[in-house]
């Protein structure tokens, strides 16, 4: 592991492949640490010509958490939000394209292709917005746009997400039931969850870092961030964006919204594919990233996949 000041926050990261190759930079989803983005997963794409990074989103993992931040009131959130005021949180989506951008400062990348799952997905949306001269490539993988019209999740799947977690240190058994019940709620259903890997991988997580307020502050960036299909419509760098046709977290819409905002973009529906990344999706997954990594002329373009 390494680290870089940026943006006023220390960021935690790692890489594989060759340094001077063209650059992926891999960016985790809500709550998620940077692990989610597994090794097999990263040496594929290195094994294509890439150096891949991945890294902490800041209030995740060994990066920079901001503990000393109240804990979002969602309610004054919803609000100002239907207000239209700002609303008082402690960072949004643009402080954390700040600190992916100052990622790549540091590392003196000046263009990379961006990767984003999730939460990850819209962060690497708005880095192309934003920062159109520093992307080659965009893949935004199960994301939305923040489109209030789009279908949300089934309210059971929402109480799941929210509810509070065991203490992974005092009932390493029932923290372990919790996260497993939610795992196998978003599981994709043409691939059967690995439930032994994900525990490995939770455990691993909470070693890392545990701060479960963490969650809640992620989340009201999120929602401080709004509808940014705007700001979408100015991206210019060829983007692909791949979404299960069965997430029930972030519904199939919620892809399509984002492919249609994005002028160029390639839909890529994955048939039995939910809000999860099986390994047996890997290699797919980075063709398409790869793929759409050496596109030279962006074109409409929607493709359909169905695997097992």
């Amino acid at each position: 592991m390494e680290f870089v000041e940026t943006n006023g926050i220390t960021v935690g990261y790692d890489s594989f492949g060759d340094e001077v190759a063209e650059a992926i930079l891999l960016i985790s989803g809500l709550g998620a640490q940077m692990i989610r983005w597994t090794t097999p997963f990263c040496g594929r794409l290195a094994a294509k010509g890439f150096r891949v990074i991945r890294f902490d989103n800041r209030d995740a993992g060994i990066s920079t958490h901001f503990t000393h931040s109240s804990t979002p009131d969602f309610s004054a959130l919803a609000s100002a939000i239907a207000a239209g005021r700002t609303p008082d949180v402690p960072y949004t989506l643009y402080d954390m394209v700040g600190d992916a951008i100052g990622l790549l400062d540091a590392l003196e990348i000046g263009q990379a292709h961006v990767v984003g799952r999730s939460m990850g997905g819209m962060i690497a949306q708005l880095m192309s917005s934003e920062y159109p001269e520093r992307i080659l490539s965009l893949t935004s993988i199960m994301s939305s746009t923040g489109n209030p019209n789009l279908p949300s999740a089934a309210p059971e799947i929402m109480a799941m997400l929210t509810k509070r977690a065991p203490h992974p240190f005092e009932d390493e058994a029932g923290f372990l039931e919790h996260s497993l019940a939610f795992a196998r709620r978003i599981a994709s259903p043409g691939y059967p969850l690995n439930e032994e890997a994900h525990r490995i991988l939770v455990l691993e997580e909470t070693k890392r870092a545990y701060d479960p307020a963490a969650f809640g502050r992620q989340i009201a960036a999120i929602a401080a961030t709004g509808d940014i299909r705007s700001r979408l419509a100015r991206i210019v760098a060829p983007a692909l964006v791949v979404h299960g046709i069965d997430d029930p977290l972030i519904p199939l819409d919620c892809g399509r919204d984002t492919a249609i905002s994005i002028p160029g973009a390639e839909f890529m529906p994955v048939d039995g594919m939910g809000h999860d990344f099986p390994s047996a999706l890997y290699p797919a997954v980075a063709d398409a990233i790869d793929r759409t990594a050496r596109r030279q002329h962006p074109g409409v373009q929607t493709t359909g996949m169905t695997m097992g």
